[in-house]
């Protein structure tokens, strides 16, 4: 965990490749097979709550995106397998996301109530396109109106966690031989993917309306970094002055209403609050993962000063409200929701 942390914060003087910082491979601790050694690991890190992503999961919908029967089928065994092993909320601490996906509506929607029956408090949806009977299309148009429209009824909060996404391919015919070896990623394919499967999944949810016809939805960017939020924002608003009949709502009103955004650690925090509002922005180590931090609080090394309310909000009570459990500041005033930047 952490061995990347030089690459990532821009300090790689010595002009080290990925696995040239990350040295031998380690055995996985246990803390990253179950639940009971996961618990006490955030004791000793001091960590209350965790949300825990099954990664590779993207690389499945990835792969098996041609036979959208074969990929509802494996995330289906896979979302058993985490309720089973992990449970999907451990005793209040760890909380493990299923997998949504959206290739077809009716098994997208079945897959909701299993998770649901099952305790899930919070789902996870790969940003991208989906590839179903009528080809590939955004999931955030009309037709999968059903299923979001359940999400939202059940109250059941969304993140959207970093994937392979199709755009991918596209590179690959840039700069062939074609791999998908994140250590072997060259100068030019870190520059053209970027994030922009994050932006345009949130430009979809918006554009296509998803998130004006169910307003209520909350949805999450984890481990896409927040780099690409003001030339979103720029973008947006340049386009709503040239296409105000387009957009029932200013976009812009929209993202502060239903995103919340977890920067990268190596990101500038102020400048997402200045953006999108102190109330969306939410703490995220990517602990145990080499691109992360060895220690989730060493988060501080790279934190602006907050004071202690905001100490509070970014450190775990955002994600909290984002989650519907109960915050962690014993200050009465907190139970207000944070005051936007600049406010």
């Amino acid at each position: 965990p952490g061995a990347h942390e030089k690459f990532f914060a821009g300090e790689n003087t010595e002009g080290l490749t990925l696995r040239e910082m990350q040295g031998a491979a380690i055995e996985a601790p246990a803390a990253t097979r179950n639940p009971a050694d996961r618990v006490q690991e955030l004791n000793r890190q001091g960590v209350l709550e965790a949300l825990n992503y099954p990664t590779l999961a993207s690389l499945v919908e990835h792969s098996s995106a041609d036979d959208p029967e074969l990929t509802l089928a494996i995330i289906h065994a896979l979302n058993q397998w985490m309720a089973e092993h992990w449970s999907y909320n451990y005793d209040g601490r760890v909380f493990s996301t299923p997998i949504i996906n959206l290739s077809e509506v009716d098994g997208a929607q079945r897959e909701l109530e299993y998770i649901l029956s099952h305790g899930a408090a919070v789902a996870l949806i790969k940003p991208g396109p989906v590839n179903g009977v009528h080809g590939w299309r955004s999931p955030a148009l009309p037709e999968f109106d059903p299923f979001w429209r359940d999400v939202e009824a059940a109250g059941l909060p969304i993140v959207l966690h970093a994937s392979f996404p199709p755009l991918d391919d596209y590179v690959g015919r840039w700069e062939p031989p074609y791999t998908q070896n994140f250590m072997a990623q060259s100068a030019f394919r870190w520059m053209v993917l970027g994030h922009r499967e994050i932006a345009d999944m949130i430009t979809a949810l918006i554009c296509h309306g998803t998130l004006t016809r169910f307003p209520k939805l909350r949805i999450a960017s984890v481990e896409n970094g927040s780099s690409w939020i003001a030339p979103l924002f720029h973008d947006f608003g340049d386009l709503y002055k040239k296409m105000p009949q387009n957009f029932p709502e200013h976009p812009h009103e929209v993202f502060r209403r239903n995103i919340w955004v977890s920067p990268f650690w190596e990101g500038c925090i102020s400048d997402v609050v200045e953006t999108v509002g102190w109330d969306k922005v939410l703490f995220g180590s990517d602990y145990p993962h080499p691109e992360g931090l060895a220690e989730p609080k060493g988060f501080w090394r790279y934190a602006e000063d907050m004071c202690v309310r905001r100490t509070y909000d970014f450190m775990g009570d955002n994600a909290r409200r984002f989650m519907g459990l109960p915050i962690a500041n014993p200050d009465p005033e907190a139970t207000k929701p944070p005051v936007a930047a600049g406010a």
